[in-house]
């Protein structure tokens, strides 16, 4: 039966080209239909390669029971093989009366929706309702860990979004000797682990295996050049535990900063019984020194650890620099919402997804149908192409019209755009054509009357101003003192001059 597993295997692979044909073909709109789809042709991509290992190796045939069975086939009687192989298949079926028979049309087909259902998504239970779909990072819990870090910064979510890959001072609130405590270890790996996983489910088709493994070996690279920012070996003469900028000693196991000091402290009782319980200890076989070179290589060691964790996380956030301007944009929103708005944008997520459209049928009328979209009061389209909800419509008040004179009757839609126009280009060229140069003063002036009876009483109010400076009569005393003429005759009728 080893032909009849290769036949089964070739057929299987054809119909998997085709099922990721039939996926590739088509464009989802929605975001969660385009990964779904991704997800789907990355599990048919994963079944080819476990389906041509098996059928190379059924071609390599290391035992030769392919080559026998055509042998078989071939050399002896073909009925009497057909029938050998026959009885074993009848066997089969009546030891396994209720075996299912997988049809390969139908398991990799896309599947039709009937009347009234609603699709489910494979990748439905794969992300956080923060997430939304692969859209933006859910930090919440990483930032809970953070916070319960000793001695860091207090920073809240959104400054958290924006600090949280970096690691070397000054921005980093988090000192090299605090790196070391298995508290941080644990949260700089989750954090690396969890940005990980999500370019993992946001990206099935990528090859992230290699892009991963780059990061290894741009890492091992930089930590044997000793190129990793706030990880970087102290100097030869530091190595036992000294900064490099004093002077260690070895028996007190302590930096001095001064070399004066360090030559006073050399009388003391202290360093001398320290000294001579060192040269105890290295008298019975040498274990101070060899308990210090290890105690140096297992730090090392865990620095490694800790500093690769935290070079992967500075790879991945920047490999997700849009996912992570998205989320901070999507915070910043929410923030500046009520609970009501809040609840009407999760009611409104939540009938979307209840009301997902069906499948496309194969007629050319249904797919012209499912690409019209019913926006009967002509609301502005969303980042989905799809019309906003009607209540955001009216909370931003975008069925207001406001109309400039100076930038050509345009009417702008809603306060905030019309707000927004007074920096523009539009604006800032109209006032230009009037002659107005200083245009910061012309704010909410719409009429080209208003605009020039505000710049010509300005023009006239400095020249008003420029002649009054030049009328100002000076006067000098006796002793060439300059003074204005009013002050001149003040001092003159008080006997002063």
């Amino acid at each position: 039966m080893i032909l009849e597993e290769q036949r089964f295997l070739h057929e299987d692979l054809e119909r998997l080209e085709q099922g990721i044909s039939d996926r590739v073909a088509e464009e989802p709109r929605h975001i969660r239909e385009r990964l779904n789809r991704d997800h789907q042709i990355a599990g048919f991509l994963d079944r080819i390669q476990d389906q041509s290992k098996r059928l190379l190796e059924i071609y390599k045939d290391a035992d030769g029971a392919r080559l026998k069975e055509i042998q078989a086939i071939s050399t002896g009687e073909p009925l009497e093989e057909f029938y050998k192989q026959l009885v074993g298949i009848k066997q089969f079926h009546s030891r396994y009366p209720n075996e299912p028979v997988e049809n390969l049309e139908r398991a990799y087909k896309k599947k039709t929706l009937g009347e009234g259902e609603t699709p489910v998504y494979e990748i439905d239970n794969l992300f956080t309702g923060e997430e939304a779909f692969g859209r933006f990072l859910d930090l919440t819990t990483i930032h809970e860990l953070y916070l319960n870090l000793p001695s860091i910064k207090r920073l809240t979510y959104l400054q958290y979004l924006d600090a949280f890959d970096i690691f070397t001072p000054p921005q980093c609130s988090v000192k090299r000797p605090d790196k070391m405590t298995d508290q941080y270890f644990t949260y700089v790996g989750q954090l690396a682990n969890y940005l990980e996983s999500f370019m993992r489910r946001t990206r099935p088709l990528e090859d992230l295996e290699t892009l991963f493994t780059s990061f290894d070996e741009d890492f091992e690279k930089a930590w044997n050049d000793n190129d990793i920012p706030a990880w970087k070996l102290e100097t030869t003469a530091s190595s036992n535990g000294a900064s490099g900028d004093g002077i260690w000693c070895a028996d007190c196991e302590k930096e001095f900063k001064n070399d004066n000091v360090y030559k006073a402290h050399l009388t003391g009782k202290k360093h001398i019984r320290a000294a001579e319980a060192r040269a105890a200890r290295q008298a019975e076989g040498g274990e101070d020194t060899n308990a210090a070179h290890r105690g140096s290589s297992t730090l090392r060691l865990k620095e490694r650890a800790i500093a690769e964790r935290e070079y992967r996380v500075k790879r991945l956030a920047a490999a997700m620099s849009q996912e992570r301007s998205d989320t901070k944009v999507n915070i910043e929103r929410k923030q500046g919402m009520t609970e009501r708005e809040r609840q009407m944008e999760l009611d409104a997520l939540f009938a979307e997804s209840s009301s997902a459209p069906q499948q496309r049928g194969d007629s050319d009328s249904e797919s012209d149908e499912d690409e019209k979209i019913y926006n009967p009061l002509k609301l502005p389209l969303a980042w989905d192409g799809k019309p906003i909800p009607f209540w955001l419509y009216k909370l931003h008040g975008l069925g207001v019209e406001f109309k400039c004179e100076i930038c050509g009757n345009y009417v702008y839609m809603g306060r905030r755009a019309f707000d927004k126009h007074f920096n523009e280009a539009r604006h800032i060229h109209g006032l230009k054509c009037l002659g107005i140069t200083n245009t910061t003063l012309f704010r909410e002036i719409t009429d080209i009357a208003d605009a020039v009876k505000l710049w010509d009483k300005i023009q006239r109010d400095k020249t008003k101003a420029k002649k009054d400076d030049g009328s100002v009569v000076q006067m000098e005393d006796a002793e060439g003192n300059v003074m204005p003429e009013k002050v001149y005759y003040d001092l003159q009728k008080q006997g002063l001059l």
